[in-house]
């Protein structure tokens, strides 16, 4: 019987799915410019001819992109480029905040869950520096760099859950920018009760801990409790705007009615 002969792979062939995969699981990131070619060959322990060509390969796929005297950067378009119109449309239409909701709530429970049973001491300390900034700027301040911070913490978890799929689907077609969006737009109307703002953190605290510890079940409830606060914060909310507008029509409707009965 004849066998085939066992090659070793190439070099080039190995630091190109090397690269890969550390765009993959978000090392690299859209925008972000790669080390000089030196430095990046010895941090590989590769020669630079080795590296050379795997650059090239990834700038044909597409993922790399090298600018003249500028540096190799990541591609954009990794990002860019599923930032659809439909995306665009949801972000401007508030009644579709409670679908996102409902979609964080499957996913972010997933992701603390998995977080708690997998997080590294690196991912557990970027976490504190998240919360951290969280507390820091939820001063009622700044809605947009709470939101920013908010958003940040709850990817800073997607990440520490080590499931590429899970950071995916926070951070293309542009979900984690629509999530920011929408943060803006919940804090906004949840801020209109002053004991919103110190439930938030206990949760967000809450939720912490309990990755921290490694309670992956508890974890997981945590995340869940989060959002369902923010979803019946946000319903209530509707409801009380829908009563105000009723009762503003009923208002507007007697002089009209007691016009009639003179007449």
């Amino acid at each position: 019987m004849a066998y085939q002969p066992v090659r070793q792979p190439r070099l080039a062939d190995v630091l190109t799915e090397r690269i890969e995969a550390m765009i993959l699981e978000g090392s690299l990131k859209p925008g972000q410019r790669l080390p000089p070619e030196r430095e990046l060959a010895e941090q590989f322990g590769v020669s630079r001819p080795s590296l050379r060509e795997a650059i090239q390969k990834l700038s044909a796929r597409g993922l790399l992109i090298s600018r003249q005297g500028g540096g190799t950067f990541v591609s954009e378009a990794l990002t860019s480029g599923y930032s659809d119109p439909i995306l665009e449309m949801l972000s401007r239409h508030g009644e579709f905040h409670l679908d996102l909701l409902e979609f964080r709530d499957a996913m972010e429970g997933i992701s603390a869950y998995y977080a708690a049973l997998r997080s590294t001491p690196t991912d557990r300390a970027l976490l504190i520096k998240r919360f951290e900034e969280l507390d820091a700027c939820f001063q009622g301040k700044d809605p947009v760099r709470e939101a920013k911070a908010d958003a940040a913490f709850h990817l800073a978890i997607a990440e520490a859950a080590h499931n590429v799929l899970l950071l995916l689907l926070h951070t293309i077609r542009g979900i984690f920018h629509l999530l920011e969006r929408s943060i803006v737009d919940n804090l906004a109307h949840l801020f209109e009760n002053p004991e919103s703002r110190p439930k938030l953190m206990a949760q967000h605290r809450a939720l912490l801990d309990a990755i921290l510890e490694g309670r992956a079940e508890d974890a997981r409830d945590r995340a869940h409790e989060h959002l369902v606060y923010v979803e019946e914060g946000l319903l209530e909310l509707a409801r009380a705007e829908t009563r105000a507008q009723r009762a503003l029509r009923r208002a507007q409707a007697m002089p009209a009615t007691r016009r009639e009965a003179a007449s």
